[in-house]
């Protein structure tokens, strides 16, 4: 395993590894992303075989610009057309008729691909580096933590990765949100960008949020999970005898007699609760407590796509 800082030379090197059949990390404003050359159908069964991902579990294609967007989608609905223009480069993805140029390996043998235009200054360097989509999914073992920070990745990966670009720490530190336009806006997942935004753009959206028929990264029922069990409920409900050997997980409160907590935010504010959310989950799991109970958050905003989160890691202990 290679951690490299993420200056030119580095993404040049990582760029020649992308063009090489090479699988590398590198951080965006969400998470770091586990990255191959999306036309490459080997490169991109490697991105399966690394992280453990189920093969009906599609992948996000991510491009640098227009030019490499109609490399990737056959058409580009009106509505698809102002959600670029307002939230592209950015934490917002797309679930768009795929080109013939796309393997189904990448879209779970879908029509529909995902794209998104990331902003990530590393990010958008190592597309042009490598000169064509990358697709890339998180840098994790499959249903784990996502990572968002080049440690996460190697902790999670070791030396199943070529090469690991290390950025610091991700912006916002959650996914990207998922819209489908079928044709009417659909939200599969909500992330980085909250629904209200996307919203005031084209109107309301279908709240698609569970499992359903559309094939679309990151909506397994049993998903982001810490190794740690991880339940939702409030800590304060939670009896004496209980907390000791557990940790907790709040917006901003704090509760006495655990072995540990993380708070979000001491001032309930979203957007910085998101991005030290996964963090804050990674720090918990490495402790070696019995249990983490996670505090519900508001189902608004940002807190949505944490909700979503929580929820999904809650279900992969109680399988």
């Amino acid at each position: 395993m290679t951690i490299l800082p993420a200056d030119s030379q580095n993404v040049a090197r990582a760029g020649d590894a992308l063009r090489c059949g090479g699988v590398v990390a590198f951080p965006t404003e969400t998470v770091y992303g586990l990255g191959a050359l999306a036309f490459d159908r080997v490169a991109v069964a490697r991105i399966f075989e690394i992280k453990g991902r189920p093969h009906f579990d599609p992948l996000i294609v991510h491009v640098l610009d227009r030019a490499m967007l109609s490399s990737v989608v056959s058409t580009m609905p009106r509505c698809a057309e102002q959600l670029v223009d307002r939230f592209w480069p950015g934490p917002l993805t797309l679930l768009l008729e795929k080109s013939a140029m796309v393997p189904e390996l990448v879209t779970a043998g879908s029509s529909r691909v995902a794209v998104r235009m990331p902003s990530h200054p590393v990010a958008r360097a190592l597309l042009a580096a490598a000169g064509g989509p990358i697709a890339a999914p998180s840098a994790n073992p499959f249903g784990g933590l996502s990572p968002t920070r080049a440690e996460h990745v190697a902790e999670g990966l070791g030396d199943r990765v070529d090469l690991i670009l290390d950025g610091g720490a991700t912006e916002h530190g959650l996914e990207s949100t998922i819209v489908a336009l079928d044709p009417s806006p659909v939200l599969l997942r909500p992330g980085a960008i909250p629904a209200e935004a996307i919203e005031a753009v084209v109107g309301q959206l279908e709240r698609e949020i569970g499992p359903g028929a559309l094939a679309a990264p990151g909506r397994l029922g049993q998903h982001y999970a810490p190794r740690t069990p991880l339940r939702l409920i409030d800590p304060s409900t939670v009896p004496a005898a209980e907390r000791r050997g557990a940790g907790w997980l709040a917006l901003r409160d704090e509760f006495d007699g655990y072995a540990a907590g993380r708070t979000l935010s001491r001032e309930g504010d979203l957007r910085a609760a998101a991005a030290f959310f996964f963090q804050a989950l990674h720090e918990l799991d490495s402790l070696g407590i019995e249990r983490i109970d996670a505090q519900p958050l508001p189902p608004t905003g940002l807190g949505l796509a944490m909700m979503d989160r929580l929820a999904r890691a809650a279900a992969s202990r109680n399988a």
